[in-house]
């Protein structure tokens, strides 16, 4: 090759290159997906947060026109799946479906964390929420929340109720009625909602506070009681049964909330490609049927609301676990 076509070749790489480090980002998204996207879960296969992941995924491919292949990563509170996350390229081809427990809770709960829950990832958006209720055995003397109050003030302590956990939503929740209620009742922490559930069935334990789709064929059997949706807004399953929120006031319950993350430093272009993608297709009414079937109410917010939503969430953490004096673990 000649000297001047030598130069040639190098001007029309040096152009190429400025070109590239010129292009807006917008012209980048545009490509993007150019291949599968991976989810990675904190939920074992099969689990009702399985089933609304998949339900999400399988719609979002359509609309985004790549497969979204899902990685199932339970153990350590979620914490498999978020680390993994966290240490990817924040380039939009892993993402994380995760929960509270990863990304509000463990602020408070793990001491010596191996990533940060706010610093290291992007939100995407809140995909779907799955309401509590609180469910009694039906030998238990009550048949409504206010009941329930009342008989606990005059029987302090005798009662118990099963939570998913220290430091889950539900147990935070039944920390904060006691905080603006008075009430006393001995707390059983469970390593998963639907062994306390099970036990409430059995008759082992009088109470449990149980999301809400797996405990409502046992609610329509009359296996179990349902006596107060914990939150504010009225379940769409249940419109009949009252909330906390209607009879206590103050009540701000840590919602059970399912979402989606990036990597830190998602680029901006593609978040949004992401959000809107994910949202399309939620809103779609066929998913909105799925996902309702599954127990979830669709939230499908912005990044901004969804990070809004987290903040707000850990703020009101911080005061529940202070004033319940809750410990951090190793």
């Amino acid at each position: 090759m000649n000297p001047s076509a030598r130069t040639v070749l190098r001007i029309c790489a040096a152009a190429i290159a400025a070109a590239s480090l010129a292009m807006p980002l917008s012209a980048w998204s545009q490509a993007f997906p150019s291949k599968p996207v991976k989810l990675l879960t904190q939920f074992a296969a099969g689990s009702g947060g399985d089933v609304l992941v998949r339900i999400v995924a399988s719609a979002t491919a359509d609309v985004m026109g790549q497969p979204v292949v899902i990685e199932n990563r339970p153990g350590a509170g979620g914490a498999l799946a978020a680390e993994l996350a966290a240490r990817a390229a924040p380039d939009g081809y892993t993402l994380l479906a995760a929960t509270p427990g990863t990304h509000v809770t463990r602020v408070f709960l793990v001491r010596n964390s191996s990533f940060d829950p706010v610093k290291d990832f992007t939100p995407i958006t809140a995909v779907g929420e799955t309401p509590t209720v609180i469910i009694a055995h039906p030998s238990v003397p009550v048949n409504s929340f206010k009941e329930l109050l009342g008989y606990a003030k005059a029987n302090p302590g005798k009662l118990s109720y099963g939570t998913s956990g220290i430091g889950s939503p539900h147990h935070l929740s039944a920390e904060q009625i006691k905080m603006l209620t008075g009430v006393e009742m001995v707390h059983v922490p469970y390593k998963a909602g639907a062994q306390a559930m099970l036990d409430v069935i059995t008759g082992q334990i009088p109470l449990s506070y149980s999301i809400i789709a797996p405990a409502m064929p046992h609610i329509k059997s009359g296996k179990v009681k349902a006596l107060v949706t914990v939150r504010s807004k009225r379940a769409m399953w249940l419109p009949q049964i009252p909330t906390v929120g209607e009879m206590v006031p103050g009540f701000d319950a840590p919602a059970s909330w399912t979402g989606l993350f990036g990597p830190a430093n998602l680029p901006a272009p593609i978040l949004r490609r992401v959000n809107g993608d994910v949202v399309r297709a939620m809103r779609q009414p066929e998913t909105t049927k799925k996902i309702n079937d599954a127990g979830f109410e669709v939230i499908g917010n912005s990044p901004e609301e969804f990070a809004a939503l987290i903040k707000g969430q850990i703020e009101l953490t911080g005061r529940i676990v202070k004033a319940a004096g809750i410990k951090p673990t190793d």
